[in-house]
């Protein structure tokens, strides 16, 4: 059983029509207008709507922090790393790697970044490191629903793999000698995150093209691996931007 839950989450998978529902949960004691549009889109969809109580919920869900809805579904839908490619957003290829992120919440965070930041799909590994969970899920805000992800067995294999179809590689590394704004994101290019605490594996930093770093200017050695990906990928937005002018 995949559940999802939250109402941004649910009701951006009801939009993005990407996953089976089987039924959704509504609490019974939330009336809110919120909760009625979720309604009223299952309705209009056909999918079963039950009202069940808040402790079942939180029983479901393994948590409280469900805001009243959530749904049982089927799994999240994998992208193909070539569709992926080749569903290009804007002039510019925009793809993110990850390399290992185990935490949840630091996934479903890039995750929601990475649609704001209007990325072409994000990559996982399929092993040793966070799928798209419920939990996930909720920390995207419904994001997760629309971007592209695509699974794939071995990262740095990935790696040659973008730059044999012409994308750069930027990997996002402390020991890189570039700060991360020296950098011209003018190009088809894929970023690169590492794992917290671990970075970047040493083999898919050698195969990078580039390696870039984030200027620390206080007494700790670097920052949460979601909140760095934000800072890199919103530097590509503004030059990019700057450029279209």
């Amino acid at each position: 059983m995949n559940l999802i839950y939250g109402i941004n989450s649910v009701t951006e998978a009801l939009k993005a029509r990407a996953r089976g529902f089987e039924w959704v949960g509504i609490a019974k004691d939330r009336s809110d207008m919120r909760l009625q549009r979720v309604v009223e889109e299952c309705r209009r969809q056909g999918v079963a709507v039950r009202f069940i109580t808040r402790q079942e919920m939180d029983r479901m869900a393994a948590t409280n922090s469900h805001q009243g809805v959530i749904a049982v579904t089927s799994g999240k839908q994998y992208s193909d790393l070539d569709d992926l490619i080749a569903a290009k957003r804007g002039a510019h290829t925009l793809v993110v790697v990850l390399d290992g992120v185990e935490d949840p919440h630091n996934l479903g965070a890039i995750l929601r970044t990475a649609d704001a930041a209007g990325a072409d799909g994000v990559v996982i590994p399929d092993r040793r490191a966070a799928g798209v969970t419920g939990a996930v899920v909720k920390v995207s805000a419904g994001a997760s629903a629309h971007l592209p992800i695509a699974k794939v067995t071995n990262i740095s294999r990935t790696v040659e793999e973008l730059k044999s179809k012409n994308i750069w590689v930027v990997g996002l590394d402390e020991r890189g000698k570039q700060s991360y704004d020296e950098l011209d994101y003018n190009m088809d290019c894929a970023i690169v995150l590492g794992a917290e605490g671990k970075g970047l594996h040493d083999l898919v930093a050698r195969k990078c093209d580039f390696l870039v770093s984030i200027p620390m200017l206080g007494k700790v050695p670097s920052l949460n691996v979601s909140v760095a990906g934000a800072v890199v990928l919103y530097e590509v937005v503004r030059q990019r931007r700057k450029s279209a002018k």
